[in-house]
C-alpha cells in the first residue's frame, strides 16, 4: 500500500521528536509537530554546510531547532527576561536585551529564529527590521507564532493575563505558570502578527516566503488527551462558528510556521 504525504509527515515528526530535537524541548503535539518536522527538513536542506551562525530572538532553556543543526551552530540568544537568559544552557552567546532594538553587525547570521515571541512584542516591525538587517544574503528567517484569528488567539488577545495564568495552571497542568521566567507571558498581538500583513512587510525588507503552514494549535491535541470533555465542547463550538462564517477561516487553526529567505542583492535596512 502506497504511503500518503500525511503518513510520511507523521513518520518524520515522530522520528524528529524521538531523535532530533533539543533535549529540553518537547515536540509539539498533533499537526504542529508535523509542521515543525517539515521546517527541520527545510533548514537541514538550505542552511550552508559546516558551521552555521544562528540568532535566536527570544530563548530560554529550550530550542526548536533540530540537534543536527545545533551541533554545528554558533548560537546567539537575545531575551529581555533575565530569568530566561539565566536558564539558557546551549547558546554560545546569551544577551539580556530587547529584540526590537538590539542591533548586530549587518549580514552576520545564516539563520534568525523567532518562536512564540512576536505576539509579545509591542513593535513587531522594528524587530523584523533588525532581523532582516543582520541576515546574510540567502539567510533564513523562521517565525513560529499563534494566529490572531483563531479561537486561542482571540481568547488570548481579549482576556486578562490572570486568566492565561489560570488556564496554564489548571487546564494545561503547568504548576509554575506565571512565575518569573515561566509562561504565559503578557501579549500585545501587534497587527503584523497576522501572516497576511506580515508577509508583505517582510517582502519590502527583501525576505520571500519558502514555507508557510497554518495548523491546529497543539493545545487542542493536549486537551483531547488531558481534558477530553472540554476538548469535545471546544471542538463543537469552533465547528459551529466555522459553519456560521461559511468556513472563511478556521478557528482551530491557531498557530503558524513561516520560513523566509533573504534575497541576494537586497539593500540592508539602515
Amino acid at each position: 500500500m502506497k504511503a500518503t504525504a500525511q503518513d510520511d509527515t507523521a513518520s518524520m515528526a515522530g522520528q524528529v521528536g524521538r531523535e532530533d530535537l533539543h533535549q529540553d524541548t518537547e515536540m509539539p503535539a498533533g499537526e504542529a509537530g508535523f509542521s515543525l518536522a517539515k521546517v527541520h527538513e527545510i533548514l537541514e536542506e538550505l542552511l550552508p554546510a559546516g558551521e552555521v551562525s544562528v540568532y535566536e530572538a527570544g530563548g530560554g532553556a529550550s530550542s526548536y531547532l533540530p540537534v543536527s543543526v545545533l551541533r554545528r551552530s554558533r548560537v546567539t540568544v537575545v531575551d529581555i527576561d533575565p530569568t530566561q537568559v539565566s536558564n539558557n544552557g546551549y547558546a554560545d552567546t546569551v544577551i539580556c536585551g530587547d529584540v526590537q532594538t538590539h542591533r548586530f553587525t549587518p549580514l552576520t547570521f545564516d539563520l534568525v529564529t523567532s518562536y512564540n515571541v512576536i505576539e509579545h512584542l509591542p513593535d513587531v516591525g522594528a524587530a523584523m527590521e533588525r532581523f532582516a538587517e543582520c541576515l546574510k544574503p540567502g539567510g533564513l528567517l523562521l517565525i513560529g507564532a499563534p494566529h490572531p484569528r483563531s479561537l486561542s488567539g482571540l481568547v488570548t488577545k481579549y482576556s486578562p493575563h490572570w486568566f492565561h495564568v489560570w488556564f496554564y495552571r489548571h487546564i494545561r497542568g503547568h504548576e509554575r505558570a506565571g512565575e518569573p521566567g515561566e509562561p504565559p507571558f503578557p501579549v500585545h498581538y501587534h497587527p503584523l502578527v497576522l501572516p497576511a500583513r506580515l508577509k508583505p512587510f517582510l517582502d519590502r525588507l527583501g525576505l520571500e516566503p519558502i514555507y508557510e503552514h497554518v495548523y491546529e494549535s497543539p493545545r487542542y491535541a493536549e486537551m483531547r488527551i488531558c481534558r477530553p470533555r472540554l476538548a469535545a465542547f471546544t471542538d463543537g463550538v469552533t465547528d459551529v462558528v466555522n459553519r456560521v462564517t461559511g468556513r472563511r477561516f478556521n478557528l482551530q487553526r491557531g498557530d503558524y510556521h513561516l520560513v523566509l529567505r533573504k534575497r541576494s542583492g537586497h539593500p540592508t535596512p539602515q
